[in-house]
């Protein structure tokens, strides 16, 4: 039996005010291995809180989130810092790139705080890069970047550590057309190679090439 990469059982965020704001309501799906899937909604629909969630940036009110055959709800908070770097590569809209360090050391902070061979992180950082086809630009700084390829350099940063889901919020908000186009390629190549992509956006195009799209709005996803 396949083991889902995320299932979500009843999740539901409310934050204290007054009245109480439900962020989320009780939201339930499995997303399998090598699925591609997309959340689509507007600003203010709730997609942030979703994504929290299942970056293990946040912990939900109540409801049960398994990822990748791991149940975190009973784990400390050092424990989800574990499962968060291993199972999980994060592509943000604004690329989170430092401009001091050049591509290769910008994709090796992926494994910053793990006491793994150099080498081996500086060769397999170069490996990335090509494979986002970024191999002749490994010692160029982000600042002589087009936005394109600092968005490829970030997502071989998220390819680094082998995870078990990429999870891309508005992977293309700060792109042009032309450039949106060839990012969602992209991430079209590596789902076609196996990556299972989740994919959090308000652009319904950008939606479109998903297999499956889930819509969210006022906080209820269906």
């Amino acid at each position: 039996m396949t083991i889902p990469v995320v299932e979500l059982v009843d999740i539901e965020r409310t934050f204290d005010a007054t009245p109480p704001v439900h962020a989320l309501k009780p939201t339930s799906l499995t997303i399998q291995p090598g699925e591609f899937v997309a959340i689509v909604g507007p600003s203010g629909s709730g997609k942030s809180t979703l994504l929290h969630l299942l970056g293990l940036l946040d912990s939900p009110s109540s409801g049960s989130y398994v990822l990748d055959g791991v149940d975190t709800q009973e784990l400390s908070e050092r424990d989800l810092a574990h499962v968060r770097s291993q199972k999980i590569g994060f592509v943000f809209q604004a690329f989170h790139l430092l401009a001091t360090r050049n591509t290769v050391e910008n994709v090796e902070l992926a494994e910053l705080y793990q006491s793994k061979d150099h080498n081996s992180r500086t060769e397999r950082s170069i490996a990335a890069l090509k494979q986002v086809g970024l191999g002749h630009r490994l010692n160029s700084f982000p600042t002589t970047l087009s936005g394109g390829e600092r968005q490829r350099v970030a997502i071989a940063r998220a390819l680094l550590k082998q995870p078990a889901l990429i999870l891309a919020d508005e992977p293309t908000g700060n792109l042009d057309t032309k450039t949106s186009e060839q990012i969602m390629d992209l991430l079209l190549d590596l789902h076609d190679l196996g990556r299972t992509i989740l994919v959090i956006t308000h652009d319904p195009s950008v939606a479109r090439v998903a297999d499956r799209t889930y819509s969210i709005t006022d906080g209820t996803v269906t």
